[in-house]
């Protein structure tokens, strides 16, 4: 018998609803509430390595996300004016029958496990968000912002990086700059777009693109964090251009988009790690609002699947949610995430510091070693 009978995710965005399915279909009443009103999702393109792509076949819903992705198998490195430099191999973390990334649209990934979540039997409830908890032992007790309250079996934190459910059980964690800050858009995609290119100088400290489907990518400028950041609309598609313009190949391409663009999107990089444990009583953190990192290693995501994937596994085989077993589910995350998180910060501080000697793809091979080995 399984350690729970119903459970209440917080958090509909890819943690939580990964985590949705899993429970669900095997006959737990899950409940899922999201703050935002709708299932819309926002954002723009998404990177998904190979133990993503694990994760997802899991869920079962991978057929349907290799019809919607762009697959690759190779990173590239060029110099400002568009030269390749070298083509990097990419390792099939998830095993040779998966691509080793996959770029695609983050909306279109948001939709497919929202899907899968309902079609499991989730409740998916929007515009809904937790104002108190209070753990009796035996269950929590929910107060739900729209007056009602219940008690469950478990609930979980999946509620990004500025976690409401972390701060409500005490964990004083917060995220940390980085000290980088990155310019994205979502585009047309060039025809010879056909992976991931990444350019390290020029004005900026990393320039990138990522295919997401057979006309889309999204293409991305990180510079120096800026703390006036109060952009309007077309002060940011102007900053960017300005900026695209230290770049050649297919920025050249670009460049105009950018420039007609409603859409730049400018965010800093952060990072968080929660240390042991990531529970309180029966209340547990997973994804972003455990650990965060810089996309230097393009690992959030797949982090908290895999975070999904070993929680729900643990829980369905316990006959309580107990300490030991939230322990056991720390014991089997917290150092992976942990190399993850530091790796993608060492990554970024290598940038800031201008560091010539760093050994970048050394780093890179072996986080995709263990990253290859199932969480």
């Amino acid at each position: 018998m399984a350690a729970v009978s119903n459970a209440l995710i917080v958090g509909a965005g890819t943690s939580g609803l990964a985590l949705a399915v899993l429970l669900a279909r095997e006959g737990v009443k899950v409940e899922v509430a999201e703050i935002r009103p709708d299932a819309q999702a926002l954002g723009s393109g998404i990177t998904l390595q190979g133990n993503a792509l694990r994760v997802l076949r899991e869920l079962g819903v991978w057929e349907e996300v290799e019809r919607s992705c762009f697959p690759f198998d190779s990173l590239g490195i060029r110099t400002p004016d568009g030269s390749l430099v070298a083509e990097i191999p990419d390792a099939r973390m998830g095993g040779p029958d998966l691509p080793a990334t996959v770029g695609m649209n983050r909306p279109e990934l948001a939709a497919i496990l929202t899907r899968a979540a309902r079609a499991a039997g989730a409740d998916l409830r929007y515009g809904l968000t937790v104002e108190e908890l209070h753990d009796r032992g035996e269950s929590v007790r929910v107060e739900l912002s729209d007056g009602t309250a219940a008690h469950y079996d478990l609930v979980v934190g999946a509620d990004g990086i500025r976690s409401s459910v972390r701060a409500m059980i005490g964990i004083d964690t917060e995220p940390e700059p980085t000290g980088m800050g990155i310019w994205r858009i979502h585009t047309r995609r060039p025809a010879s777009v056909q992976r991931t290119d990444l350019v390290y100088g020029g004005p900026c400290f990393i320039a990138g693109y990522c295919p997401t489907g057979p006309d889309t990518m999204y293409a991305y400028l990180v510079e120096k964090a800026r703390t006036d950041t109060d952009f309007t609309e077309r002060e940011r598609a102007e900053h960017m251009t300005e900026l695209s313009r230290g770049y050649g190949g297919v920025w050249d391409e670009i460049r105009d988009d950018i420039a007609a663009s409603d859409r730049v999107n400018y965010t800093w990089f952060e990072s968080l790690l929660v240390e042991r444990p990531w529970n309180r009583g029966r209340t547990v953190l997973i994804g972003d609002a455990a650990h965060a990192c810089p996309p230097t290693l393009a690992q959030g995501a797949a982090q908290g699947l895999e975070d999904a994937l070993v929680l729900a596994e643990m829980v369905l085989a316990a006959d309580t949610p107990d300490q030991p077993l939230f322990d056991a589910f720390t014991d089997r995350r917290l150092a992976r995430a942990r190399t993850v998180v530091e790796s993608s910060v060492t990554l970024a501080q290598w940038q800031l510091d201008g560091v010539r000697d760093a050994d970048v793809p050394g780093l890179m091979r072996e986080v995709s070693t263990m990253l290859t080995e199932l969480p």
